[in-house]
């Protein structure tokens, strides 16, 4: 944990809980050991949907649907949400989910890997978010900035790794330092890039959120 376990649970008694179907979808990940966002994040996305009101969503990394379902259950505005997840296991429970949650409409699950999806895809997103393998993010780089739209917010979760992109790369477990150093090359391109604004927030297992500027002056 990157934030003091006591003030998260402060912070986070304050939570007033999610609609029933995420309350239940959420205990049940829980139960099955199945990773979904933290209570940090969950609230911190409904803020960033009641300010943004985004109408074009793009998920990458969809585990049993909870995010896709809280980001459609919190938005204003009726959108349009595609996810991609690559873990069989699981996308029949995403499906499943989904449909408990009566968000067929509005939720497209794509099956396959996101390296593969990604390229095919086409239009802009007002907002995309990423939580699929972290070593992967660099990798998917190029084309979520191809789709998403100028103005549009890209947020990324899971990018501090319990602390571990601080540490040397020497301490860090032999197993684990190519997500090490891919992760500490994504918050690079992140906060360099001329076409970005990126912030890096202790929020969960810290999350970027980065704007695509209209325009990049000369």
């Amino acid at each position: 944990m990157i934030v003091d376990e006591r003030l998260v649970t402060f912070i986070n008694s304050f939570d007033t809980g999610n609609t029933p179907i995420l309350d239940e979808i959420e205990r049940e990940a829980l139960d099955t050991s199945v990773p979904i966002i933290r209570k940090e994040m969950q609230s911190f996305l409904k803020f960033l949907l009641a300010a943004q009101r985004p109408l074009r969503i793009l998920e990458v990394g969809t585990a049993v649907g909870f995010s896709a379902i809280l980001m459609c259950e919190y938005n204003p505005v009726q959108c349009e949400l595609v996810t991609i997840e690559n873990y069989e296991k699981r996308i029949p429970i995403a499906k499943e989910n989904i449909r408990r949650a009566e968000k067929e409409a509005q939720i497209r699950l794509i099956e396959g890997d996101a390296m593969e999806i990604l390229p095919t895809l086409e239009g802009e997103f007002d907002m995309i978010f990423m939580d699929a393998a972290k070593g992967q993010y660099i990798n998917f780089f190029p084309e979520i900035m191809r789709l998403l739209k100028p103005n549009g917010i890209l947020v990324s979760d899971n990018v501090l790794q319990d602390g571990d992109v601080i540490e040397s790369h020497f301490i860090v477990e032999r197993r684990n330092r190519t997500i090490y150093k891919r992760m500490r090359d994504y918050l690079f391109e992140l906060t360099h890039r001329r076409d970005l604004v990126t912030t890096i927030l202790p929020v969960g297992d810290g999350i970027t959120v980065s704007v695509k500027k209209e325009s990049v002056e000369s």
